[in-house]
């Protein structure tokens, strides 16, 4: 057996051990929404306008216990959607989610749950428009190998979202992995053990201590469950990157960054834009060299995640206002408790509307159907251009030009 083969094994075995995520089975939908998980409101994200065709294919790679493949099947009504993973106990529980919620019964389309690996999804048929990729390529032997096996299956103007590990924000949760691993010793790879071993610490630990105090204050209230505490600090492959070798791997992929899922963290003027002499400083600094400055300056990001897309994926700004007024404005599928003046956004943050903001919302809000332009929705209602773009740039209504 090879060293990646044996990589593999060690990880299907913790997975077969501690199916993860832990998230309780339920005869309901699931609750809520993750934007990243919808087609519509991705797509948006990453072009500025509302995709052409609901009718696509959406590959989960690494659907672990399928938490997030309830949401992409739910979430996608017209999609094919195929989750793959290399255990097979937590695949067993992704497949039966899926039907305990109801999704699957009212989904239109196939549904497939395989047992492969992530770097054995070039063996599947076909393209996908959006490859989700959530807590998967840091735990594999060979990252790139990974990766450029996504970038084959992806499909010319396609999305591939990606969640991996952050180095600086996860360095206590490292430092607990490696006491861990010491004290197994000859046990390692025994992950009941290494539970036992790792809650040990955690209770003998003095209050003061950085390790528990991280724990306490980020981590114990999903590490009460022993699948999320093995996955934190027992896993036998983990990879932690900083945006240098984040940066090295998406180029290894071939595919073009589209951006990260959190601009509000990646915006350099929330940490110095109050000194005018270092904010010109950083113009001269590559967009690379600028990540890379304010994940310095904030080590607090324990993950990234972000979107690789497949050229040509064209984009739109809207910053003509003859092209804006043209536009057919809907509301963002991602949104909880509209229509009201105050409701909960894509990222589940509160939303207070200004009175002409709320009626141009109402007329999206119908405009599934009747595909009015925005200039004439304005016409009816005190709000401008410059509103309409920001609700747009909040993420509140999604744009086409159909």
């Amino acid at each position: 057996m090879s060293d990646s083969q044996a990589i593999n094994q060690a990880v299907a075995n913790l997975y077969n051990t501690y199916p993860f995520p832990p998230d309780p089975l339920s005869d309901l939908e699931p609750p809520g929404y993750n934007w990243r998980w919808s087609w519509t409101a991705a797509y948006s994200f990453c072009t500025g306008k509302k995709p052409v065709t609901q009718d696509i294919r959406i590959l989960d790679a690494g659907c672990g216990t399928g938490s997030g493949t309830d949401y992409l099947i739910h979430l996608n009504p017209a999609a094919e959607v195929t989750a793959i993973d290399l255990s097979e106990k937590a695949l067993a529980v992704a497949e039966e989610r899926c039907n305990r919620s109801g999704v699957i019964a009212k989904h239109s389309k196939p549904v497939k749950f395989l047992n492969l690996k992530l770097e054995e999804a070039t063996q599947l048929e076909g393209e996908f428009d959006l490859i989700n990729c959530v807590g998967v390529l840091h735990h594999l032997p060979e990252p790139d190998k990974g990766i450029k096996a996504l970038a084959k299956k992806l499909k010319p103007g396609g999305i591939l979202h990606i969640f991996v590990y952050a180095e600086l924000g996860r360095w206590e949760i490292s430092l607990m992995q490696k006491a861990i691993a010491l004290l197994q010793g000859d046990k390692r790879g025994d992950y009941r053990d290494g539970v036992k071993v790792g809650r040990e610490i955690f209770a003998n630990l003095p209050e003061h201590n950085r390790l528990l105090q991280q724990e306490k204050k980020l981590w114990s209230l999903e590490n009460h469950r022993d699948e999320s505490f093995a996955d934190m600090y027992v896993h036998p492959q983990e990879i932690d990157y900083n945006v240098e070798t984040l940066f090295d791997l998406i180029e290894a992929s071939g595919l073009d960054f589209v951006g990260f899922s959190n601009p509000k963290y990646w915006q350099l003027d929330r940490l110095v834009g109050e000194s005018e002499e270092l904010m010109i400083r950083a113009k001269g600094l590559s967009d690379r060299a600028r990540y890379r400055l304010i994940e310095l300056l904030d080590p607090s990001l324990t993950h990234y995640e972000f979107f690789l897309s497949k050229p040509i994926l064209v984009k739109e700004n809207w910053s003509d206002d003859a092209t804006l007024n043209g536009a057919i404005p809907e509301c963002n599928p991602c949104m909880q408790g509209f229509p009201s003046q105050s409701f909960l956004d894509f990222e589940y943050q509160m939303v207070h509307l200004t009175e002409a903001e709320y009626q141009f919302m109402l007329a999206c809000h119908q405009n599934t159907e009747q595909q009015v332009r925005v200039g004439e929705i304005l016409t009816r209602c005190d709000l401008n251009l410059e509103g309409v773009r920001s609700l747009f740039e909040r993420q509140l209504i999604i744009l086409s030009s159909n």
